[in-house]
């Protein structure tokens, strides 16, 4: 027995070897992403008029090549989105973007760089992209239904024409070979079909038909995918929640410190919870090369889901969100709240509160501003407004000892830097603020009696006096605060299961390779049974020769290679031994 392996190009001579040839072909073409329902000249549509014009469109854009010219726009289209800041992420960096490029902000907002992914262009490209899966998609998959109801076709009369061949002689009769071969390659998953016609006495067997199913589990994940990221753009939400320990939290629009949402989100879908903050832990390396890093935050809340739910302890941590009806609640920082107290000249306290400060460096040197719109009045009793710009360190190196900068991250030696301002801190003309800096364009600096703007480092206890007898403002002690991100995508779990599906299929269709096999048998003239094998991939496949020399020796087994023939005897002798031939005589010079 021996196995061949040929050439797949090699031409054949015959109708049969023909169609393999054509079956091979299909294969190849089958392994693009998309077939063309009409073949058009490569300038445009063979035929005149409307109908032919639009089969031809959707021929070019349900191509392979239209496809991945699509999601190669797409990803270029997304990288504006990283690059210029959106209106529905942060509008404060909208602004100063703006401020600091004002030449080109009349082009920016004509090409929609503010909200890319909302834009007209890059919903073009998404939804082309969609359509071009979907049109990939449909012709396909009634391909593959054909494909899984149809039959193995029958054997081509020039096996040995096939890319992988074997044959041998056996004493076997035909019928018992094709009955072994059938039931050997229904063992090992083949669908097998028994020739018929023109190529009875054959057994045609083809496996890997789920390559064609990975190639569509593929596709179809990728319009899930697109699915869940429009599901989840839309009907997203995320808000951000600064919490001083002690306070607390209510899931509603008007508590949110800042909140950005998708074009069909619904504020009545926030689900209804609230929770305190209890406390707040935070440790740190305090030795080594890696001093300062932080090494565990953990943030203890009161939680009630609904109205009227059940109080329960709750632990929130950097990597392990509080999850309520598919909404997170995640841990993302946290920093210091000195506690200032204001006095006016008259003794009386018109401000007291803990005033978040907004950490510049990873050992919490904080900055912030302490605003005092309300209350105060000054020694000639006019009402006016007051404002501090206040940084403060929790680890103050020493007077002396270098500038205002912490040295660890704990409250190992806090101190509080302020300089005081009044006049009017803007807050009432309607536009935003930032909480954490000071408006000072239309106030005046106080001076100490040297002339020079008044500023005084404190500790806690300590307080800084007004001139002129004006009030007094003394720093009472420090709280801690965490801020908390409250997240709600909608499609993550889809999104998932798509890429996780993609996965599987891409693996499918590269893996599982589609084949054909085909055992003919056979007699001889002389009685004895040709036993012919040969196999056919459908797709490139190098092991095609192996897995057919598997199967040939499995056959073999049962069905031996016979006996070869004995030698023909010799023919008898009719005529009289003639005379021994006398030597030729040698003349000199010659050889007779």
């Amino acid at each position: 027995m021996s196995t061949t392996d040929k050439a797949s190009t090699e031409a054949p001579h015959d109708p049969a070897a023909a169609a393999a040839a054509e079956a091979t072909a299909e294969a190849a073409a089958g392994a693009q992403l998309s077939t063309a329902p009409l073949e058009d000249a490569p300038g445009g549509p063979v035929g005149i008029g409307v109908l032919a014009w639009a089969r031809w469109f959707w021929a070019q854009l349900t191509s392979m090549r239209v496809a991945l010219i699509l999601l190669f726009m797409l990803s270029l289209a997304s990288i504006p989105g990283s690059l210029v800041p959106q209106n529905q992420v942060d509008l404060m960096k909208v602004a100063a973007w703006k401020k600091e490029h004002a030449s080109w902000v009349g082009v920016a907002e004509k090409l929609q760089l503010f909200d890319v992914y909302s834009s007209v262009w890059f919903s073009a490209i998404y939804l082309l992209l969609f359509i071009s899966l979907i049109g990939c998609i449909l012709p396909r998959s009634w391909r593959f239904v054909g494909q899984l109801t149809g039959r193995p076709p029958v054997a081509p009369r020039r096996l040995d024409r096939m890319p992988a061949y074997t044959t041998w002689r056996t004493d076997s009769s035909p019928d018992e070979v094709l009955s072994t071969a059938r039931g050997l390659l229904g063992r090992r998953r083949f669908r097998t079909e028994a020739g018929a016609g023109s190529g009875s006495g054959s057994v045609s067997a083809e496996k890997g038909y789920l390559r064609e199913a990975g190639n569509l589990v593929f596709h179809v994940a990728l319009i899930v995918m697109l699915i869940a990221f429009a599901w989840g753009q839309y009907f997203k939400s995320e808000g951000g929640k600064l919490v001083l320990r002690g306070k607390g939290f209510s899931n509603t629009l008007t508590q949110y410190d800042d909140f950005k949402a998708g074009g069909l989100f619904d504020s009545d879908d926030l689900p209804p919870f609230s929770f305190t903050l209890d406390k707040f832990d935070a440790s740190f390396e305090r030795t080594g090369p890696q001093k300062g890093t932080p090494r565990d935050f953990k943030a203890y809340v009161t939680f009630s889901n609904g109205a009227h739910g059940t109080p329960e302890k709750r632990e929130i941590q950097v990597n392990k969100p509080l999850e309520v009806d598919g909404s997170k609640v995640y841990l993302l920082g946290h920093g210091y709240a000195p506690v200032i107290s204001v006095t006016d000249s008259t003794g009386k306290v018109v401000y007291k509160d803990a005033v978040p400060m907004l950490p510049q460096d990873g050992n919490l040197t904080s900055t912030g501003a302490i605003k005092v719109t309300d209350g105060y009045k000054n020694k000639d009793g006019k009402t006016t407004q007051l404002g501090f710009a206040a940084m403060f360190v929790p680890t103050f190196a020493g007077a002396g000892a270098g500038t205002m900068f912490s040295q660890f991250p704990e409250l190992d030696n806090p101190a509080l830097a302020l300089n005081a301002w009044h006049g009017s801190l803007g807050v009432d003309s309607g536009l935003p603020q930032n909480v954490y800096q000071l408006d000072t364009s239309k106030m005046e600096q106080y001076k100490d009696t040297d002339g020079k703007p008044l500023a005084k480092r404190m500790v806690p206890g300590e307080s800084m006096e007004l001139p002129g007898g004006q009030g007094t403002v003394k720093f009472e002690g420090i709280e801690r605060w965490a801020t908390f991100s409250v997240t709600h995508q909608p499609g993550s779990g889809l999104a998932l299961a798509g890429a996780v599906a993609a996965i599987a299929g891409l693996a499918g269709s590269l893996f599982i390779q589609r084949r054909r096999i085909w055992v003919r048998a056979v007699r001889g003239e002389d009685g004895v049974t040709v036993v012919e094998m040969a196999g056919l991939g459908r797709s490139e496949s190098a092991r095609l020769p192996e897995e057919l020399a598997a199967l040939a020796g499995a056959l073999h087994e049962q069905a031996p290679s016979a006996a070869p023939a004995p030698p023909a005897p010799p023919a008898a002798d009719t005529e009289p031994e003639s005379e021994p031939a006398e030597p030729a005589e040698e003349v000199e010079g010659e050889r007779a």
